[in-house]
């Protein structure tokens, strides 16, 4: 039976939970140990698929289709974990699969509660996780902060885990916080003894303590927390802070995490130093010998977690080319009332992410026509793809106010239109096309040079395709359709003749990329603009 580490969080949120959680499945792996990791979402949606992303950042899409916590891309990035729709559990769909069982009658006229129906509900959903990976270790991550009411419920299904389980299958990693007071110029841990406390109220006493610091952590320090939390003094972890989030796996092997660990978890492992992951990550992230400037321009962009895959696989292709990649975001917004060539002289590439909704859609729409003219690397995703077209159709193909169904359900020209299956569709929760589909690539295409493969497999999240009706018009123009789901007839990936690099693609290919293994789109797009930079700058 997999061994579990539940990691909570204290004193404030955005402690950086998932980060911790996927850093240490990261350390397990090296250890040569399999790992499942699973995040508890404490809000009554069902998913995220339907919130704003200044709500809620990044949605995350699996492979099998779910929309998800956006710490699941952090597991997958950091670890090998078969990340699914089973691996995030909201309080939504647990409430919702208890009242479906109630309404069925599953109950059998028992009065249906918090405990034991609801936490009973949240301990199958983690142990179903777990078995069905069949795995060494599983990591479940508790969303939320200790104190909040809606935390409870998992916090109580994790107790009892833990005491079911027994102690030599269980453990807790508490991810607190060590506030340095300038005017005192002192480092504060009694918020981490008060979250402490909150949690050995609910039941649950820490193993081991992550504490977030800036200053570091003295050793006088960390005796006085073991002795008011009851940990032992090897159990208080420093978690400084650092300048790239791929450090901190390495941070927490010079602490000797994993090995405390192993040690309270009684697993026998081989010990694997993580010396690729330093090299080439680290190392390249710290000093690399190349520089590059990419625009990301969409509607999100005061949120950092609206587009964090999509910041994150832009790094992860600036590792790849040996480069740091400036990102430099634009509301696109607020460039429709700018100077467009002012505002983006200094892109060596510019990106268009997803979205959803008009707003911002015309300065998409200037920024694809003038990385076009002025033959800057262009990488369209999602809606990316889509404004590019509607872009080729208006200034190219002169189809005047060309649009998608989406922002002029009346327009005339509709190069980008509503999927068939999606027409009649009224429920908007989980309902576009999610996970990953299969799509041909033509072999004659940059595309194909960068896949080194005809067939392949995305995630999708959209409802919108583009309107096969217009392909042939498009092509003799000079846009190139050379990716297609051949079952469904539709276009999945666009280029353009006489540019450097301009690709676009309807599927989301920011979600498979890791730090060690970038995606190949992105590659490819940070080495076209670097070219682009150099032969600039022979010029």
């Amino acid at each position: 039976m997999s061994k579990f580490i539940f990691v909570t969080g204290g004193v404030v949120s955005s402690l950086g939970k998932g980060i911790a959680a996927a850093s240490i499945g990261k350390l397990l792996e090296a250890h040569g140990l399999r790992t499942a990791m699973i995040k508890c979402d404490p809000y009554l949606n069902v998913d995220p698929g339907t919130m704003n992303p200044f709500q809620h950042g990044e949605v995350y899409v699996t492979e099998d289709g779910a929309e998800a916590d956006l710490d699941l891309g952090h597991y997958e990035r950091f670890t090998n974990a078969f990340i699914t729709k089973d691996s995030n559990i909201t309080t939504g769909k647990v409430y919702y699969n208890v009242i479906t069982k109630e309404r069925r009658g599953d109950y059998l006229g028992k009065t249906v509660q918090i405990i034991p129906h609801i936490t009973d509900e949240i301990k199958k959903e983690i142990m179903k996780a777990s078995r069905e990976n069949d795995v060494d270790v599983t990591i479940v991550e508790i969303g939320g902060t200790i104190g909040d009411i809606e935390s409870l419920p998992f916090l109580e299904a994790i107790r009892q885990l833990r005491w079911e389980l027994g102690e030599l299958y269980a453990i807790n990693i508490h991810v607190t916080l060590l506030p340095f007071i300038k005017s005192a110029g002192e480092q504060k841990t009694k918020p981490t003894q008060h979250s402490v406390g909150r949690l050995r109220e609910i039941g649950i006493s820490p193993d081991i303590l992550l504490c977030r610091t800036e200053k570091g952590i003295t050793k006088e320090e960390k005796e006085k927390i073991a002795l008011f939390c009851s940990v032992d003094k090897d159990a208080v972890i420093e978690a400084i802070d650092v300048k790239h989030i791929y450090e901190v796996p390495l941070c927490f092997k010079k602490e000797r995490l994993d090995e405390l660990i192993l040690r309270k978890l009684h697993l026998k492992s081989e010990d694997k130093e993580l010396k690729e992951w330093r090299d080439l990550v680290v190392k390249r992230l710290k000093n690399p010998t190349h520089e590059v400037n990419v625009y990301v321009v969409g509607k999100y962009v005061a949120l950092q977690d609206a587009y964090k895959s999509i910041y994150e696989a832009l790094v992860h292709g600036g590792i790849a080319n040996d480069a740091r990649v400036n990102i430099t975001k634009v509301d696109s917004e607020i460039l429709e009332k700018e100077d467009v060539a002012k505002r983006l002289k200094n892109a060596d590439g510019i990106l268009i992410p997803g979205g959803f909704g008009d707003r911002g859609i015309l300065g998409k729409i200037q920024a694809v026509q003038y990385a076009r003219e002025h033959k800057i690397p262009y990488f369209g995703i999602c809606l990316g793809m889509q404004v590019a077209c509607i872009e080729f159709g208006r200034n190219v193909c002169e189809l005047k106010n060309a649009n998608s169904t989406e922002f002029d359900k009346e327009t005339k020209y509709p190069v980008i239109a509503l999927l068939e299956e999606q027409q009649h569709v009224k429920n908007l929760g989980a309902s576009m096309r999610l996970g990953a589909y299969p799509c041909k690539i033509t072999k004659n295409s940059l595309s194909f040079k960068l896949y080194k493969k005809e067939n392949i497999a995305e995630r999708h999240r959209h409802r919108y395709e583009f309107n096969n009706q217009y392909k042939k018009m498009f092509e003799k123009k000079g846009l190139r359709f050379v990716g297609f789901n051949t079952q469904q007839h539709l276009v999945e990936m666009i280029e353009l003749d006489n540019h450097p690099w301009f690709v676009g693609c309807q599927f989301h290919p920011e979600f498979k990329s890791k730090p060690e293994r970038a995606h190949p789109l992105f590659k490819g797009f940070i080495e076209a603009a670097l070219l682009r930079k150099k032969d600039l700058l022979k010029k």
